[in-house]
C-alpha cells in the first residue's frame, strides 16, 4: 500500500516536541468546558461558600496577630476557596484519563506518535488553565465586591502561589485516573477532595479542630498547600507545611508516572 502511494515507512520523520499537538489542547479544553457538573463545583460553588462564609460581618474581622496588617477574615477565606476550586477543577481534568481509558481514547492516541510524557505535560497545561480560571472566578468576585483587605501585592502572590499548589491536585487526578475505573474516579475524586479540604483547613480553621484531628490534618496533602497558598497573606508558613506540599506533590507525580508506564505497556 506505501509503495503504491509512493510512501516510504522508512523516511517517515519523528513529529517535533514530542508530537505536542495544538488540536488536541483545544479539544481537551473543550472537553472540560462541556463538563457541566464539574464546572459547578469548581467555579460555583467556591465562590457561593466564598460568598456565604467569606462576605458578611465575620469577615470583616481582622485576622489575628500584628504581623498581618491590614488583612481580614474575608481575604483569608477568599484565597481558601480559590484554592479549593482550583484544586478540584484541576484534579477532575488529570481524572479524566480515567474515562478516556475506558472510552479506549488512550489506545487510539498510543497508535500516533504522541509521547506519553508530552500527552501527560497536556493534561497538566489544560488542568493549571482550568485551575486559574477557578480562582480568578473567586478573585473577581472577592475584588468587585470589595470585602477582602489585603495589599494588591499579597493579592498577586496569593494567586501565583495558589496557581503553583493546584498542580498536586492535577497529579493526584491523574494517578487516580489510571488506578481507578473510570465510571467510578469521580465517585471516588469529588468526596475524596471535600474530606481533604475540611482536614486541610479549607473550610474550617485547624484551630478549631480537637487536638487529635489537627495531627491528623498535618500529615493530609491539602494542609501544605493550603499554607503555602496563604503564606503571604497570614506571613506564616511553618517548614512542616512546605515539606508537606513537596512530598505529596512528589508522591502523586511518582504514583501517576509509574500507573502510566503500567497503562501504556499494555497491548
Amino acid at each position: 500500500m506505501s509503495a503504491i502511494q509512493g510512501i516510504d515507512p522508512t523516511t517517515r520523520k519523528v513529529p517535533p516536541f514530542g508530537g505536542f499537538n495544538t488540536t488536541l489542547v483545544r479539544i481537551e479544553l473543550r472537553r472540560m468546558l462541556r463538563n457541566r457538573r464539574s464546572l459547578f463545583f469548581a467555579l460555583v460553588f467556591p465562590s457561593l461558600m466564598y460568598l456565604i462564609f467569606g462576605s458578611g460581618s465575620q469577615g470583616a474581622e481582622k485576622l489575628g496577630g500584628s504581623s498581618v496588617p491590614g488583612s481580614n477574615v474575608s481575604a483569608y477565606v477568599m484565597v481558601s476557596m480559590a484554592l479549593y476550586g482550583g484544586a478540584l477543577i484541576s484534579a477532575s481534568t488529570g481524572a479524566g484519563v480515567a474515562l478516556e481509558r475506558a472510552l479506549g481514547w488512550s489506545r487510539q492516541l498510543r497508535l500516533t506518535p504522541l509521547n506519553p510524557g508530552v500527552y501527560i505535560l497536556m493534561k497538566a497545561g489544560v488542568a493549571l488553565v482550568m485551575g486559574a480560571a477557578a480562582i480568578a472566578v473567586v478573585n473577581l468576585i472577592g475584588a468587585v465586591q470589595g470585602k477582602p483587605e489585603m495589599p494588591v501585592s499579597t493579592w498577586i502572590e496569593c494567586g501565583l502561589l495558589t496557581l503553583a499548589c493546584v498542580m498536586t491536585f492535577a497529579a493526584l487526578g491523574l494517578f487516580i485516573g489510571y488506578l481507578v475505573p473510570g465510571e467510578n474516579v469521580m465517585q471516588i475524586l469529588g468526596p475524596g477532595m471535600a474530606a481533604l479540604s475540611f482536614l486541610g483547613g479549607l473550610f474550617i480553621p485547624l484551630s478549631q479542630y480537637a487536638p487529635w484531628v489537627r495531627d491528623i490534618a498535618y500529615w493530609t496533602p491539602m494542609y501544605g498547600v493550603a499554607e503555602v497558598a496563604r503564606a503571604p497573606l497570614t506571613h506564616e508558613l511553618p517548614w512542616y507545611a512546605v515539606v508537606n506540599a513537596l512530598a505529596w506533590l512528589g508522591l502523586f507525580v511518582a504514583g501517576a508516572a509509574w500507573r502510566m508506564s503500567k497503562d501504556t505497556a499494555r497491548v
